[in-house]
């Protein structure tokens, strides 16, 4: 694959700056960063312009926290300016070149794919081919974002680009952390997807494999018997350990599909139907057994419950919301998704 430059002066100009700043701001304009920036956008923008383009600019320094749901994670958060402005210009440049890279079956992260579009997927290789899909093989990487190596990064990285200016950067924001890529990042999530990119393909070409889903580190690979998935199993540890120093959670599972559902993307997937996770409908419940305390306005009810509905029109949940309307003061109706289930 053709190595691509002369990206820098396009990704420093005002003009990308500008609609850098317009992009990072979408849902933020009541954000501490933003008034601040606001107060002098103009210069600041100018300001950042010439760091980047004098290469002074220098990663900002984080503020880092925790959070405990689904599980413990430290979360790395950086100023609005100059840091999200400058990895919303970098993207804005980029992220055509990283989609040439991706399989159509990475789904993290990605306009247009999401967990409706892995879902819509692996729901139809589940209806339409029984016999190829008898067994699933489901993986994840330990501790996959801070175990990311630098300088395979780097060098997966420069296998597709060589503008040394961008490179320069990119290693900037990467080694602004001393080990893997920091959770919270904007850049972090396409840094991941590009460091399995390889692995995609490897998967794909090499392997041959069939039906295969990713959703960051979250893998799921159908075949129709056991034991072609334990093998398949095996040369993963292999190529995660010696490509890309990674290794495989010791919690991987191969069974039979027919016999308990796929976990993945917040659904359990069976060959007939689809369900939602289980942790999800008991965040649902204990939402709305909350909100029968305070007798909140149907409005206000249908804010609080709306990302649940959403998740529910994407499966099989006639049951589950009927057990949801018996325990809620109002009748909420919504229009299920117009896909195949």
């Amino acid at each position: 694959m053709k190595r691509i430059g002369n990206l820098y002066d396009e990704i420093i100009s005002i003009e990308n700056l500008q609609l850098a700043d317009k992009k990072a701001r979408k849902g933020k304009v009541r954000s501490y960063g933003v008034k601040l920036h606001d107060k002098n956008r103009e210069a600041n923008l100018f300001q950042l312009h010439d760091d980047l383009k004098n290469q002074t600019y220098r990663t900002s320094k984080y503020n880092v926290f925790k959070i405990y749901d689904p599980k413990e994670r430290e979360i790395f958060r950086l100023p609005y300016f100059p840091d999200r402005i400058t990895h919303h210009a970098i993207m804005n440049v980029l992220e055509s070149i990283w989609m040439a890279l991706f399989t159509k079956d990475t789904y993290s992260c990605i306009k247009t794919r999401g967990i409706h579009a892995a879902a819509r997927n692996m729901k139809h290789a589940l209806r339409t081919d029984k016999d190829g899909t008898r067994y699933c093989l489901k993986i994840d990487v330990k501790k996959f974002y801070p175990s990311i190596d630098h300088d395979i990064l780097k060098v997966v990285i420069r296998r597709r680009i060589k503008d040394k200016r961008l490179l320069w950067l990119l290693d900037e924001v990467i080694d602004s952390v001393l080990s893997g890529v920091p959770i919270g990042n904007y850049l972090s999530q396409y840094f991941a997807n590009v460091y399995l990119a390889y692995f995609d393909h490897w998967l794909k070409e090499v392997k041959r494999v069939k039906y295969y889903w990713r959703y960051a580190d979250d893998v799921v690979i159908l075949a129709p018997d056991k034991a072609t998935l334990h093998e398949l199993l095996h040369d993963i540890r292999a190529y995660l350990r010696d490509k890309l120093n990674l290794k495989v959670k010791r919690n991987y599972q191969v069974f039979p599909t027919n016999v308990r559902g796929i976990d993945f993307v917040g659904y359990r997937f069976f060959h007939t139907h689809t369900l939602l996770r289980k942790s999800i409908k008991k965040k649902l419940f204990r939402r709305v057994a909350k909100l029968r305390k305070v007798v909140p306005t149907k409005e206000v009810f249908r804010q609080q419950i709306c990302s649940w509905w959403g998740w529910c029109k994407f499966c099989n949940s006639i049951n589950l919301m009927s057990k949801v309307q018996k325990n809620t003061p109002y009748e909420i109706k919504f229009a299920r998704a117009k896909c195949k289930v």
